[in-house]
């Protein structure tokens, strides 16, 4: 039978970004923050870049979208639209399929707590430098000339994950609205909900040094990497050519390209 982890890592993740939709609170607490509007219309999935022409297409296609825009109601009539764009982000995971959970699900036979079954592990590198990191880098110029600001929503084991990043003291200087949330078990009942943990305020680019999570090495210890490789080459297990190298210097034609 296995253990329950415990301490931070026994923290729970959101895996599905509709986790955060409770109540919509979320969308209150950005209203509220950004808009001073606690009650704003929510409009999703509104495009943004479209494909210009090519060969094959005339182009004017949606070819990137804004999950989510927030639009204040206490705009008065004929000034200009009050609004802000907001991101979400729940944390993929790495490891086997969720195939057998979900049958178990559909499965009308099946009486009992379904519990996970597999091995699997939340995989922030994959949820934030390759898919989180590349939405604020196209997004978050064209705001920012607009005058707009980019809310993310993320949850404390999420934005825990980021590397360091410098904040900003007041919005009007900020890029980038970090909406951190937590969840607390509900006191009598097996559940939990979603609280407002904290907001963050930072740039863009404090926002992808964070993202990116990890910082380069000096150049005289890359270049010694560099040095090895080259009078090791065939030493190095994870270089992908080495097997091809070694059979091309023993005269193997057939791994010819």
């Amino acid at each position: 039978m296995g253990v329950p982890v415990t301490g931070r890592q026994g923290d729970l993740r959101a895996t599905c970004p509709y986790r955060f939709h409770e109540a919509l609170d979320v969308f209150k607490w950005v209203g509220e923050v950004i808009l001073g509007d606690s009650d704003p219309i929510l409009v999703s999935e509104v495009g943004f870049l479209e494909a210009g022409a090519t060969t094959d297409n005339a182009g004017g296609d949606d070819v990137g979208r804004i999950d989510m825009v927030l639009v204040s109601n206490k705009t008065a009539k004929g000034a200009p639209m009050k609004w802000t764009a907001l991101e979400i982000q729940a944390v993929y995971f790495s490891g086997e399929a969720m195939r057998g959970e979900f049958e178990a699900f559909n499965d009308a036979s099946v009486d009992w707590t379904i519990f996970p079954a597999g091995r699997r592990r939340p995989d922030y590198r994959s949820s934030g430098p390759k898919r989180l990191m590349p939405q604020l880098q196209i997004k978050v110029p064209t705001l920012r000339r607009w005058g707009k600001k980019m809310a993310v929503v993320v949850d404390r084991a999420f934005f825990d994950s980021i590397g360091e990043m410098d904040n900003v003291p007041d919005i009007s200087n900020a890029d980038i609205a970090w909406f951190v949330v937590r969840f607390e078990e509900v006191e009598g009942g097996k559940r939990t909900r979603i609280v407002r943990d904290e907001v963050r305020y930072t740039t863009l680019e404090r926002s992808v040094e964070g993202l990116t999570g990890g910082k380069p090495v000096p150049l005289p210890m890359f270049e010694t990497r560099i040095t090895e490789k080259i009078v090791h080459p065939l030493l190095n297990q994870d270089d992908p050519y080495a097997d091809q190298v070694k059979q091309a210097e023993s005269g193997d034609s057939s791994v010819a390209g």
